[in-house]
């Protein structure tokens, strides 16, 4: 468990690099700032009041209290139903609460004020995040009750992530230059890094969260990797078919869409269920990122909502039809596809939908009542600018310079010539070439 948590922290700045390789150069400190810095804000709001208002108490199925200030009073060697001591477990969870949020930042980049993000973590944390873990994960929560499945967070993870940047993506409006698809501009070495991370850590996200080493860690394992190579191949198969070639981006999305896509349901279904889990999440994010998001026109900067929003709610609706108790015994009624008729798939369309709507209130209403006190967006100089310069006074290292515009990148021999001159003395031509 303490290799999983270290495994689910990773991920963090695994997605630094993914989003960070994916913007303009004048906005990929901001990103990446902005999703590294989830790791330390979501640590301290976690110790201080995250772990009791999520798994101390309850206060009517929603939420936990506060009891438990700074932890205090919680018996850290006391053992969990999984046999692994309680502040193991705090440790693992409060690593879900750093990638949760980071999530979200995809969607804003380029355009919000860093101190408004910073005050929405807080507030969505507490208003938003540790009420869904209670109520999915917790004992005590209204959709554990009723028996809703989510193994590892397709509910309390990526659907909220996604809706909630849906949502600012909403109310921060279009970018400036919306609608170009700058592919020229891409690390794409960063953005493989940053999937290539995400993936290694998502074992750590999915198997760990079988809270022990046992039969659901294995297969929560194996059914999380045959659902992201599928994704994986799907979206460069749709891809080539569709647009005519394959793309790195295109493979590194593909990726994380069928991890997401898994993890309501890895330690629930087969291997054969996990295939068609990871196919149907690519095509349905495939089509809303290159179809219907234009349509809406809700500016999602890199597609947090089209890749874990919708992935995210196709994994958690067909967990009800896939799940089998052959996998899970925890699973008392079985997906459709299983003969376990429609109890299960209604019960997973209701969490879902439940979701949905309280996370799209909550967040507007955090947005509008923190933009009675600060402004959101940062004005139209700035965003021409770049928020590196605008917001932090720093640029990326040259190396994105490189990748991101090739006309204006200037080596180091070109740049610092006269240091270079008296080595490269000899390599001038002294006279007329001789044949």
């Amino acid at each position: 468990m303490i290799l999983s948590s270290i495994l689910v922290l990773f991920m963090t700045p695994g997605l630094a690099f993914f989003y960070g390789g994916l913007v303009s150069k004048r906005n990929v400190v901001n990103t990446m700032l902005s999703v590294f810095v989830m790791t330390g804000v979501a640590i301290v709001l976690w110790i201080v009041i995250g772990y009791s208002l999520s798994f101390s108490g309850n206060i009517g199925g929603v939420v936990g209290n506060v009891t438990h200030f700074f932890m205090n009073g919680i018996d850290l060697t006391s053992l969990t139903a999984t046999k692994i001591p309680t502040g193991i477990f705090a440790v693992f969870e409060m690593m879900f609460a750093i990638i949760t949020p980071a999530l979200f930042v995809g969607a804003v980049v380029g355009r919000i004020k860093f101190n408004f993000l910073l005050a929405f973590l807080v507030l969505w944390s507490i208003i938003i995040y540790y009420p869904m873990v209670h109520l999915v994960w917790s004992p005590h929560g209204i959709l554990y009750g009723l028996g809703v499945l989510d193994f590892a967070g397709g509910t309390v993870v990526h659907i909220n992530a996604g809706v909630t940047a849906f949502v600012l993506s909403a109310f921060l409006g279009k970018r400036i230059k919306f609608g170009d698809r700058p592919h020229n501009h891409y690390n794409l070495p960063w953005v493989l890094l940053g999937a290539t991370i995400l993936w290694i850590g998502w074992y750590g996200f999915n198997a760990g969260s079988a809270l022990g080493v046992n039969n659901i860690a294995a297969q929560a394992t194996i059914t999380t990797t045959m659902s992201t190579g599928t994704a994986m191949v799907t979206w460069m198969i749709l891809d080539m078919v569709i647009s005519g070639k394959p793309t790195l981006v295109g493979v590194c999305t593909g990726t994380l869409c069928g991890l997401v896509g898994i993890t309501p349901a890895c330690g629930f279904v087969t291997i054969a269920g996990s295939f068609w889990i990871g196919m149907f999440s690519t095509f349905a994010s495939y089509f809303f990122v290159n179809y219907l998001k234009d349509r809406i026109g809700v500016d999602d900067a890199l597609d947090a909502f089209g890749c874990h929003g919708v992935s995210g709610i196709v994994g958690s609706i067909a967990t009800g039809l896939f799940a089998t108790k052959t996998v899970n015994p925890v699973v008392t009624h079985n997906g459709i596809f299983y003969g376990g008729g429609f109890y299960q798939f209604g019960i997973q369309l209701l969490a879902t939908a439940a979701t949905i709507v309280f996370v799209a209130i909550a967040a507007s209403i955090i947005i509008k009542g923190l933009s009675l006190f600060m402004p959101m967006r940062v004005d139209r100089k700035e965003e021409k600018l770049g928020l590196d310069q605008g917001e932090h006074g720093e640029e990326a290292d040259y190396t994105v310079h490189m990748s991101d515009d090739l006309d204006e990148y200037r080596s180091d021999m070109s740049l610092y010539s006269k240091e270079f001159k008296g080595q490269l003395a000899d390599l001038k031509p002294k006279g007329p070439s001789v044949k």
